[in-house]
């Protein structure tokens, strides 16, 4: 096999597999990236039985072939080449030896039968959705910030994808709170129901575009996901199992609502986190009245209290809640003002919009209000 790259093209190739290289393995061949060039296109692939990924490589193919180099070697010489526009060379021989050649840099690596290499799972592709790059890159960063990073409940790992009538549903919970999101798809698909991993849609996001223009397409099968957009494919393990049922959560029911300029009261909240250590579990505390709501945390490093105007309706109610999931939550909310809604001190508070595009569920904490 002979190839030879662009040094910025083969780069930016070799980062986008690199998402699915598995760290953790018995088997060295999972450690590495294959080189598949013996067909019209040079396709770099990385795969560690959960997640894989597949992407086509701008390049010549010189003489055809294929080969696994080890990818944490195999990057780092590419990193570490001469100017991003020189030409890099690649030639392995039969028993799998691999020259490296940039300018005046010459490596000399030992590789692998591409043979071995276990190649990605095949996916019908006849029940699927469309959605623009934006769109999906817009929901993972608007709700994987609530999954759990904790393994003890696998659902809490993954986010649920829902189609149903035309529409996609997105929710992720943690035990302590949940973001729901929604969007109107362009036509109407198959209705589906299945729990993709945090992790593959993590690295999704950083190897989506983001623009408006391109799409994505996403596969279904009863044990798999296929993400192809660009010259990439994506393919995950699905979480097997039920999700929890989510509808039985939600309620339309409250005793009180508040509407709040949504940077004044993310502001509030993070000044008040200044007096919060890590592992500090103090709760900021919301006392809600007629026309303003009173914002206080008290730590061992001090007290904050400050007022921001409102509108209410509804009964008085005192708060607490965990600071984090509130600016976690009011951060990647573009409205200019929210709205909260709550029927007590012990039930959850919802943050939506009237046409539940989006919904985010806190659970509050208990606090002892004579120490307030």
């Amino acid at each position: 096999m002979k190839l030879a790259f662009q040094k910025s093209s083969l780069l930016n190739s070799i980062n986008i597999v690199l998402k699915a290289v598995s760290s953790k393995t018995t088997m060295p061949i999972l450690e590495c990236i294959l080189i598949d060039a013996t067909s019209d296109h040079i396709k770099l692939t990385s795969n560690d039985m959960e997640l894989g990924i597949e992407t086509k490589a701008e390049g010549e193919i010189i003489e055809k072939g294929k080969i696994a180099l080890d990818a944490k070697l195999f990057s780092e010489i590419i990193r570490k080449l001469a100017d991003s526009e020189s030409q890099v060379f690649i030639e392995s021989d039969e028993n799998f030896n691999t020259t490296i050649r940039c300018e005046s840099s010459v490596f000399r690596i030992q590789g692998r039968d591409g043979e071995e290499f276990a190649y990605l799972p095949y996916i019908e592709k006849n029940k699927y959705i469309c959605l623009s790059q934006f769109t999906l890159k817009e929901l993972i960063r608007q709700t994987l910030f609530s999954i759990s990073v904790n393994d003890s409940n696998k659902m809490m790992t993954g986010e649920l994808f829902e189609v149903n009538d035309g529409k996609l549903r997105v929710v992720s919970l943690d035990g302590h709170r949940m973001s729901i999101r929604k969007v109107e798809l362009k036509d109407n698909y198959e209705n589906t129901r299945v729990i993709i991993p945090g992790k593959t849609l993590n690295e999704i996001s950083k190897i989506l575009n983001g623009d408006n223009e391109s799409e994505v397409l996403i596969f279904f099968s009863s044990n798999h996901v296929l993400f192809e957009f660009d010259d990439t494919i994506v393919v995950s393990r699905l979480i097997e199992g039920e999700y929890f049922k989510i509808d039985q959560m939600l309620s339309n029911d409250y005793a009180t609502k508040v509407r709040i300029n949504r940077k004044e009261f993310m502001d509030s909240i993070e000044r008040a986190s200044i007096l919060i250590r890590e592992n500090d579990k103090k709760p900021i505390i919301l006392n809600i009245e007629e026309l303003k709501m009173n914002i206080r945390l008290n730590s061992s490093f001090g007290t904050m209290n400050e007022d921001i105007l409102i509108n209410k309706s509804g009964n008085d109610l005192m708060i607490g809640f965990n600071p984090k999931f509130l600016s976690d939550a009011l951060r990647i909310i573009d409205d200019e003002e929210v709205d909260l809604y709550m029927m007590n001190a012990k039930s959850p508070c919802f943050i939506k919009d009237e046409e539940e595009k989006y919904i985010y569920l806190i659970l509050p904490v208990n606090f002892n209000a004579s120490a307030i």
